[in-house]
């Protein structure tokens, strides 16, 4: 069945975006991520705009990532006040990057910024990801017990002011890093499409040692909220959100998030990461191919708005 999307200018099949949405939303639910770094690169080989991708997917993130949210918080798997301190950060850097995007759409580079920074992003952190997990598995099944405060990182990150202590996590540490995590996240949201999560998961992890009970709730409560400005700043500013197409994502989403929730919940936390991980890599993989195919049109043009 055919459907035709004004904003993004073709027409799509209505239930392979509807799967496609299910399946995307089930992985955020699992992984505790926005599920856009698949969602994005799936929309723009399927032939919509990367410019359009990406603005319309932020609302598909922002209610898969309520449906996902709200099972953890019925679970008490969320620290509130973690969530609080990231968001502080997280908004700000939404705000700089749907900026950067408007200034990039401005100048003709924003597809090739987009493409690049999915290569670049996804096969390093999906690289790292899936090494960390082979090790924590390898350290399991020796009967290992990692032992996190040995980390050098507790060096410099707990010696800086400003601290609090985050009971559900706990853990007691300054709220700059936390900020600038959220300004990362926020920042990397706007611009490529993507909750962060496959980012802000291991970085809580692996740098602030948040216990990987709290970690995927707190991450999709971040998810939500910045994803929610993302899609109201795009609207307002570049007009490229496809409201047809971020519904027809939406409905599959919060559908494929319920049970994604309840899958994560059996998993073990080190194949998780391992999944994850795996899951980054190969989507990084198969865009750089992508980028390394020769177009069949070597031009394009492009509707200057008037001065």
């Amino acid at each position: 069945m055919q459907l035709y999307l004004p904003i993004a200018d073709l027409p799509v099949n209505v239930l392979l975006v509807l799967a496609m949405g299910a399946a995307v939303g089930f992985v955020s639910g699992m992984f505790g991520v926005g599920g856009g770094f698949l969602m994005t690169p799936l929309l723009i080989f399927i032939g919509i705009s990367p410019a359009v991708a990406v603005a319309s997917v932020t609302s598909h993130m922002a209610a898969s990532s309520f449906s996902g949210a709200l099972s953890y918080w019925r679970r008490r798997a969320i620290d509130p006040l973690l969530a609080f301190v990231l968001l502080c950060g997280g908004i700000a850097g939404t705000g700089l990057g749907v900026w950067f995007f408007v200034l990039m759409r401005a100048v003709g580079q924003l597809d090739l910024v987009i493409a690049v920074s999915y290569v670049v992003l996804l096969t390093s952190v999906g690289g790292l990801m899936v090494y960390e997990g082979i090790r924590a598995i390898r350290r399991s099944n020796r009967g290992e017990v990692p032992l996190a405060g040995r980390s050098g990182n507790r060096n410099w990150l707990y010696a800086l002011p400003f601290k609090v202590r985050f009971k559900r996590s706990k853990i007691y540490l300054s709220v700059l890093p936390v900020v600038a995590i959220g300004v990362l996240i926020g920042f990397i949201g706007a611009v490529m499409g993507v909750g962060g999560g496959f980012i802000l998961v291991p970085m809580l992890i692996y740098l602030l040692r948040v216990p990987t009970s709290t970690v995927v709730g707190t991450s999709m409560v971040l998810t939500l909220v910045t994803m929610l400005i993302a899609t109201v700043l795009h609207a307002a500013t570049s007009h490229l959100v496809d409201a047809v197409l971020a519904l027809i994502l939406m409905i599959g989403g919060v559908t494929g998030a319920q049970f994604g929730a309840r899958a994560g919940q059996r998993i073990r936390g080190e194949q998780l990461r391992l999944l994850l991980g795996l899951l980054v890599l190969a989507v990084g993989v198969r865009f750089a191919i992508e980028l390394g195919i020769r177009p069949a049109e070597l031009f394009t043009l492009r509707e200057l708005s008037p001065s």
